[in-house]
This record gives C-alpha cells, structure tokens and sequence, in this order.
C-alpha cells in the first residue's frame, strides 16, 4: 500500500491512497483524514485503506484524481517524534579517518541516534532554504521507516512487528555549523535544518523480496544537478537494521504511533575515491561530505564544494523493474526571504 499527503486541508493535509504505479490517488477522509489519524488507529484502518488501494491498481476506485508529486507534503507534515540513526558505520570511519580521529569500538554495537526537529518538516519537492552558502548546504540520503505504538524497553522482535511504513530521506546538514555546536558537547541543532521526505510512504510488503532482515536491499540512487552522484544499495553495510535502531529508541521511553526513526546517511564500502563515485565504476555517496571525507583522505584537503543556490538534487529509489516505488525527492537549494 502506498499512502501520501496532499496540500490540502490544514497544516496537516489531507491524507491520499496512491496507485501503485504513481499515477493516481484518491482521498479517503471517510476512512481517516490524515496519515497520523491512520496510525493511532491502524488495525482498523489499515485494512480499509488497502481495499482503497487495490480499487485504485484495478481502475475500479470511484473518486481517483492524477497524482502529482509537487502537490505533496511529507507524508507526515509533522510528527510526534524524528530521530536519526547511523547505521552506516562505514559513513562514520570515513569521517573519523579524514581527521585522523580513532573509531570508537562501541559504534560497532551501539548505534548512535539523534533527535531531529519533527514540528516542521518540507515537501519532497519543497526548496531547500537556507541565509547564506557559507553554512555548508549537504544533502544526506536515507531510509526511514514510521512505528506504530511501543512500550519502553521493547524488544526488538517486537519493533519489527511495529513497523507500519517506509520513506526516504533527505536529512539536510549545514556542515560548517556543526563542528562548533557539537564542541559544546549537547548536540545537533542549528545544523539540523528542516528534513524532507518521500512524495510517499509504503508498507514495507511493497519492496517485496528486497525488504528483509529488516533493511531496504535496494539501490539508493541520488542524482546532483541532473548526474549521477549515488547508487550504494541500503541492504549492504548497515550494521543496525530497523527494528534494532527502533529498539535503541524504546530503551528508556515509550514510543508513540507516527514516530520517525532513520537510518542516517545510506553508505557502502568501497575502494579509493579515483574507485568510489559512480562515473569511476563505484557506487557513489549520498551526501556531500564523503565524497569530500575521500578526497581528504587522498588529497589532502577536499575539493568538491558544498551546495549553492541553484544547486538541485535527486533522491529516488526503484524496484527491480525500474519502477519507482516512492517518488523522488527533487528539491532546489534557495536563499531565504522572510515574508
């Protein structure tokens, strides 16, 4: 099932089943008016929802209106909860051995997580806004899922079987703001703008045999201004899978239905950087700062700069067929005006 908000009827939209091939979706405030009323309630709704969306693949729903991505909001305008992971550990080697910095052992067994600001997110087709290119503007493509209702100290076996939906992510870094901000040692904040995600979510049964050992193993693919930049698979080299990421997030709190949780910067080992983007036969990166980490590691210093206004990037995920099976984050980077 896919399931998107369109940007309609108050800050948190009107809630839309979407066909499976993207081309059509219908509105279902009969059922529930937004994605968040679905979740509190979803034993019951889910199933309404789906016989929706099985009228919609067969041509048989009887309101289905042409979907458009650029209509959307995140799937969730604002959520109860968004918290980050980096279950890519080979993302954060990278980092550490461009400042000659030790990897700390218990990464390997512990992941870490942050908490984003979740009242606020923008359309997958939303800009990017930022004051001034000197923040250092990097995308940071990802896979997030959205639970439903656990308890503290819920077991992973559980988590998985609270996982409803899946998205992915673009969790927006200004990268020279954060080294100053962690100095302070209390974490993210300025540096952690407004997240994008997907045009639409998906139950996890719509990656078929690529959802399992509860990871996405598909190709992320990220295009900057129109050229590839990324195709690493997210089923390879991401140490924590989702139910233990959800897990870590339970271990001293309760988590509420419409809680976010991510997967942090999709990321795969690889040879050296004239080796690892996609036009060298590599798989490329999902954000800006690796690419940059490699060529740290090879050069010295880094030469690609971080995005500028104008700059446009691509997130996309596709099925074994080509298909897409969320819709493409496309977002521009602008300078913001306060109105």
């Amino acid at each position: 099932m896919k399931l998107a908000t369109l940007k309609r009827g108050g800050r948190d939209g009107t809630l839309v089943v979407v066909s499976r091939d993207l081309a059509r979706c219908q509105t279902v405030a009969d059922i529930a008016p937004t994605l968040q009323a679905a979740l509190d309630d979803w034993q019951a709704r889910a199933p309404q929802l789906a016989a929706v969306y099985e009228a919609l693949n067969h041509g048989a729903a009887r309101h289905a209106e042409p979907f458009d991505p650029k209509a959307c909001h995140s799937p969730l305008p604002r959520a109860y909860q968004w918290a980050d992971g980096s279950a890519y550990v080979n993302h954060i080697e990278l980092v550490r051995k461009a400042r000659n910095a030790e990897m700390p052992s218990e990464l390997w067994t512990d992941p870490l997580m942050y908490q984003g600001g979740s009242d606020s997110f923008i359309g997958p087709c939303d800009p990017i806004f930022a004051h001034d290119e000197a923040w250092g503007i990097d995308f940071e493509a990802e896979v997030a899922v959205i639970t439903g209702d656990l308890p503290m100290g819920a077991a992973t076996a559980a988590c998985a079987t609270q996982i409803r939906l899946l998205m992915l992510v673009n969790d927006v870094s200004l990268r020279n703001l954060i080294p100053a901000e962690l100095a302070k040692g209390f974490g993210f904040l300025q540096s952690k703008p407004a997240t994008a995600f997907s045009p639409v979510a998906v139950t996890p049964d719509e990656l078929g045999a690529a959802w399992r050992e509860g990871k996405a193993h598909l190709p992320l693919r990220v295009d900057l201004n129109g050229s590839a930049f990324g195709r690493p698979n997210a089923g390879v080299d991401m140490i924590f899978d989702f139910p233990q990421l959800v897990a870590h997030l339970a271990k001293t709190r309760e988590i509420e239905a419409g809680s976010i949780v991510g997967s942090g910067t999709v990321s795969n080992k690889q040879g050296s950087l004239f080796g690892s983007s996609v036009a060298n036969g590599g798989v490329g990166y999902c954000c800006l700062a690796e690419l940059r980490m490699y060529e740290t590691i090879a050069q010295g210093k880094p030469q690609t700069p971080f995005m500028r206004f104008g700059d446009r990037v691509r997130i996309e995920m596709l099925d074994d067929d080509g298909n897409s099976i969320f819709g493409a984050i496309e977002q521009r980077v602008e300078r913001y005006a306060a109105s």
